[in-house]
């Protein structure tokens, strides 16, 4: 008996090529001497199936493929990392994240790297809420497991709170990151009496982020206050002695240790 196949998937039986083709009728004989056959050959047989499928293979002892799932990979080995401003679609993902590392374990710590230019772009326009800042704090302080914060790059106003809110002792920069801090902006427009309401939760969110900034810092609110009235940068030497930072670090030695294990791998 024969049949013409479509193409269409790879299934168990493995891939089914593009085009049609025939199909035979194999006999129980048959396929009894064939399953004793591929049973000699199951492992290289399985590793072949999963290359083709990914698309990765061996020349020479050298992986040659697609790139691997980075965000994975990190998550994987308990790294997050904020490269874009603090908008939800960034905080919900961290957030989530945060929560899944916990439910995966309570005592490894969490690595943060940081490159954010907080809740405003470039430009310094509003594009995200200090709320959603709020949320990643609380949920730091909400889990169990230690948070170690390193910047990368610059961390600006939100993302220096985010910063400087790391565990302590453990919350590090590189040597040519910049960290700034600065008064949440309003461009409230409307009634007298909602630009009103809006500048008092500007004052409220004002009041909140610089409060933590003196809690984690070890300095007085009332010369964080002052400081921030207008913008101010720090280089990670004065941000280190400003108490947002520990420590600098300057060489591998001083990352984290052990290394993530997927680098080892590559």
């Amino acid at each position: 008996m024969s049949g013409t196949l479509g193409v269409g998937f790879v299934g168990t039986g493995g891939p089914v090529g593009c085009g049609s083709r025939k199909a035979s009728h194999v006999s129980p004989r048959g396929r009894q001497s064939g399953a004793v056959e591929g049973g000699k050959d199951t492992g290289r047989k399985g590793l072949m199936v999963r290359a083709m499928q990914s698309g990765v293979t061996q020349y020479d002892g050298a992986r040659i493929g697609p790139p691997p799932d980075l965000p994975s990979l990190l998550l994987h080995n308990r790294i997050v990392y904020i490269g874009m401003p603090l908008v939800p679609q960034v905080t919900e993902l961290l957030i989530a994240q945060f929560l899944y590392l916990q439910y995966e374990n309570t005592e490894k710590p969490i690595y943060m790297y940081i490159n954010s230019t907080g809740t405003t772009n470039a430009e310094g326009s509003n594009v995200g809420f200090e709320t959603e800042a709020f949320a990643v704090v609380d949920t730091m302080n909400y889990i169990k497991p230690p948070v170690h914060t390193i910047c990368v790059g610059q961390a600006f106003g939100m993302a220096a709170m985010l910063l400087c809110n790391g565990e302590k002792g453990h919350r590090a920069s590189l040597p040519n990151s910049t960290i700034m801090i600065h008064q949440p902006r309003s461009q409230a427009k409307g009634q007298a009496s909602d630009i009103a309401i809006k500048a008092k939760e500007v004052l409220h969110n004002r009041r909140t982020c610089f409060g933590i900034i003196a809690e984690k810092s070890g300095q007085p609110l009332e010369k964080v206050q002052s400081d921030a009235q207008r913008t101010k940068y720090m280089s990670p030497e004065v941000a280190l002695e400003y108490g947002i930072i520990d420590k600098i670090l300057e060489s591998p030695k001083d990352l984290p240790s052990p290394a993530p294990a997927f680098l080892k791998s590559l």
